[in-house]
């Protein structure tokens, strides 16, 4: 058994002698390339993240039909709220293209990985912020509905309903299917930014181990 085991281990050697090594730089340039690619697309799913749903907004038939333009009270707050979120959307997108630049330089292994930690941190605080974001719309909206009858009396057929039964109760319906959405809506965004920057954060996070190897 002991010989059969030292003829297997002399043969893996023999095939370990023919097979290429890659050298110190040759390993870090080939991670240094995986950062930046990796980096490169956080940058281009962020933008499009942004751009997509704003197209559909833009979009004739979707502004016909949103009543809530109807609604000055609501309109105020929306406004408020667009420009404070796509300030620090337009923010974190700066964020992500001078990682991206930074990290598209050949630096040292210890510059790079520092470099992968600055991305996947700002990363983290985009998807924690838009999340939040998501949270604080919705509050809006049933804090909204909440004071003012007109954004609930503004949807199709509860002008008609709130004649057979009592308004308040429409609104007490309204905000618990509100709240309820606001949950189901967080948490299935939350499963596409773990899809989408998870799958990319956790190839960073193999490149920073690797990198890791390479300075010990």
């Amino acid at each position: 058994m002991i010989d059969e085991l030292d003829l297997l281990k002399k043969d893996w050697q023999k095939r370990e002698a023919h097979l290429p090594q890659l050298s110190y730089d040759q390993i870090h340039k080939m991670i240094w390339k995986k950062s930046s690619s990796i980096v490169k697309w956080i940058l281009i799913i962020s933008i499009l993240e942004i751009t997509l749903p704003n197209l559909i907004y833009l979009s004739p038939s979707f502004r016909e039909n949103n009543f809530l333009e109807d609604i000055e009270s609501f309109n105020t707050a929306f406004l408020v709220f667009n420009i404070f979120f796509y300030s620090v959307v337009a923010y974190f997108i700066y964020q992500f293209y001078r990682r991206y630049r930074e990290i598209s330089v050949l630096a040292s292994a210890k510059n790079l990985m520092r470099q992968i930690i600055k991305t996947r941190k700002t990363v983290k605080y985009y998807i924690i912020f838009c999340l939040s974001m998501g949270l604080v719309f919705f509050a809006l909206f049933i804090f909204g509905i909440y004071l003012d009858d007109d954004i609930l009396l503004s949807l199709d057929g509860i002008a008609e309903k709130s004649k057979e039964i009592p308004l308040e109760k429409i609104k007490t319906t309204a905000i618990w299917v509100l709240s309820i959405g606001a949950i189901v809506f967080t948490a299935v965004a939350a499963g596409i930014y773990f899809l989408l920057y998870g799958l990319l954060l956790r190839k960073l996070k193999r490149n920073y181990k690797e990198l890791k190897q390479l300075e010990v």
